[in-house]
């Protein structure tokens, strides 16, 4: 494909740590990216949207691609109102901005558009690819919708990838992020038996991958990013004490994180999906981070 170096670029979900991360990776790169915000606007480069609503066509035409991040937290306890929250931003947004796309007169090269591995569901130690089916649960359901909404933007010839991302390890967000003060205090554990699979990667590696699939025509459809060895959740745990030299003695029950947290602690926090980034690995994407515990302490120095 053409360089896509200095060409336009619409990018949503700007406010969490993959936004933070990724936008001056674009502009240092020579991308005029223009932000999707909710509200009012407050620069010539940002655009307002309701992700509930459809875009006009000709304000989405002529940028070479589009990187569509955005969507309602799932933090906390699932309410049936959070559900629909949760649900309703990534679907309903998906599908609003690709058909909005698809009716552009100058469509976008790419779409790269976030999913999650929840997708899998828990699956134990089964070893999952991007071409694994997927699971029973809320977050399956809601993956499989969220990736399906994205099929008007593939319909119209718009290359659409969908990006499974795994706990992201981040200095200014995410999963990490809230992890660290009770483990700084040295009050960290297991959370539950600590057997289950996490699937994580650097946000310097995710970073990286998104540029990797804007210039890799051969990637499209569901791309899994998470690093090359996932860890269980005892490993994670005792890795993570280990760089911040803290003990790890004070274990979550299974039953204290659902009764906190409710079927958010049964699908995340207890779930197991041991991933692998299959197609990063086919098409070459050199990681900067394979190891965990170098990649917690690069983070933990930034």
């Amino acid at each position: 494909m053409a360089a896509l170096d200095s060409a336009r670029v619409l990018v949503s979900g700007v406010s969490g740590p993959v936004g933070a991360a990724l936008l001056p990776s674009l502009k240092g790169r020579g991308f005029q990216v223009t932000r999707l915000v909710r509200g009012v606007v407050s620069g010539e480069d940002q655009l307002s949207w309701d992700p509930a609503k459809p875009l006009a066509p000709e304000l989405v035409s002529g940028f070479r691609a589009v990187i569509h991040l955005a969507g309602e937290s799932v933090v906390g306890r699932w309410t049936s109102s959070k559900k629909t929250k949760i649900r309703d931003s990534r679907v309903l947004g998906t599908r609003n901005l690709a058909q909005s796309l698809a009716q552009a007169k100058d469509r976008p090269r790419v779409l790269i558009s976030a999913s999650a591995v929840g997708y899998y569901g828990d699956r134990g130690g089964e070893l999952l690819r991007e071409e694994s089916p997927s699971g029973a649960g809320f977050l399956p359901e809601v993956c499989r919708e969220w990736e399906a909404a994205n099929q008007p933007a593939s319909q119209a010839g718009i290359r659409a990838v969908q990006i499974r991302i795994g706990v992201v390890l981040s200095p200014t967000g995410g999963a990490l992020h809230k992890m660290l003060p009770p483990f700084r205090m040295g009050v960290g554990g297991n959370i539950g038996s600590g057997r289950q699979w996490m699937s994580w990667i650097h946000v310097q590696d995710l970073v990286g991958a998104v540029h990797h699939i804007l210039k890799t025509d051969l990637l499209q459809g569901p791309v899994n990013m998470v690093a090359p060895r996932p860890v269980t959740n005892a490993e994670f745990t005792k890795t993570l004490g280990a760089v911040l030299s803290r003990p790890t003695i004070f274990p979550v029950p299974a039953l204290a994180a659902k009764l906190a947290f409710g079927q958010m602690a049964e699908e995340i926090l207890l779930g197991s999906q041991r991933v692998e980034p299959a197609k990063l690995i086919a098409s070459g994407y050199p990681f900067q981070y394979t190891d965990l515990r170098k990649a917690l302490e690069a983070v933990l120095k930034s």
